[in-house]
């Protein structure tokens, strides 16, 4: 059975150790803590729980499976899949064991309830697209392709809240 409930304070480690999942390195990967202290992954993490910032995560058997998560960023300080200072940018990840079971497709549609709830426009992302998986996962929840950065695309679900907001 999958439970998915609003991450604590004492998910800080999952949530970084899925943060270093979702980073998308077939090979070489660095160590964790190696790779999230570097200068253009530390935002994904700096101070996390400021204003803006929100995650999911998802046990099986009372172990944590997997995270979804959304943050903010300012103009000054954007993410790989920055659109703009009022759309979260997400990310995504699961362990292992539970990869291709449907918790990614429930982690990202409590997400966007969350988001929706809210009321942010949209949401971003940022994927490498030999990430194929990965891919065809965010097209078949709504999120479309709007631009290919640095070899990666950017893509944004729109939630239909009433604001109009174009991409």
């Amino acid at each position: 059975m999958i439970n998915i409930r609003v991450a604590e304070d004492r998910d800080e480690s999952f949530l970084r150790q899925m943060l270093y999942e979702a980073i998308h390195i077939p090979e070489d990967k660095p160590p964790q803590e190696e790779l999230l202290n570097a200068p253009h992954l530390r935002r994904y993490n700096k101070d996390w729980g400021r204003s803006g910032d929100f995650a999911l995560v998802a046990y099986t058997d009372e172990k944590p499976a997997g995270a979804a998560w959304y943050r903010l960023f300012p103009e000054d300080e954007k993410g790989y899949g920055f659109v703009d200072e009022r759309t979260p940018e997400i990310g995504i990840a699961l362990t292992s064991e539970v990869r291709g079971k449907g918790i990614g497709k429930r982690l990202l549609s409590e997400l966007i309830r969350s988001a929706s709830d809210f009321g942010y426009p949209a949401l971003s992302l940022s994927v490498d697209p030999k990430n194929e998986r990965a891919v065809q996962l965010y097209q078949r929840i709504g999120f479309k392709r709007i631009d290919n950065v640095s070899g990666s695309y950017t893509m944004v679900y729109r939630i239909d809240n009433g604001d109009s907001v174009e991409y």
